[in-house]
């Protein structure tokens, strides 16, 4: 059995498919209270500040053997990082890494930059 604490990304179908998700792959997760659906939504960012889904919150949207949003919530702070374990057609599964990144540089990577262009341009070759 793996060790550690899983969760599910989920909602990343309009957010430009599973591209963001490569294994081994670092993310941002940060708490999103002002979310008008969910008070305990999770939304999750990849390196160059983009949104790409957000944390499952349901017994509908997770995976089995990973934790939900509102399971996790208040043992995270309110950004952290996890990395991306494994992928199926509409969830990914990754393993949580830092509970709190509070430290300005460790968030440098996670920053929007001026212009979107930076970010997609890669995504395009």
């Amino acid at each position: 059995m793996l060790e550690g604490t899983f969760i599910t990304v989920t909602g990343f179908r309009g957010m430009r498919g599973k591209q963001p998700f490569p294994i081994g792959a670092q993310l941002l997760c940060c708490k999103d209270p002002n979310n008008t659906f969910d008070t305990e939504a999770i939304r999750v960012y990849a390196k160059g500040g983009r949104a790409v889904g957000y944390v499952a919150n349901s017994a509908s949207t997770k995976a089995n053997g990973t934790m939900s949003a509102a399971r996790i919530y208040d043992t995270v702070g309110d950004r952290f990082t996890v990395e991306v374990c494994f992928t199926t057609q509409t969830k990914v599964i990754c393993k949580l890494i830092t509970r709190s990144v509070d430290d300005p540089a460790a968030l440098e990577d996670y920053r929007r930059p001026e212009s979107l262009e930076d970010v997609y341009e890669e995504d395009d070759n």
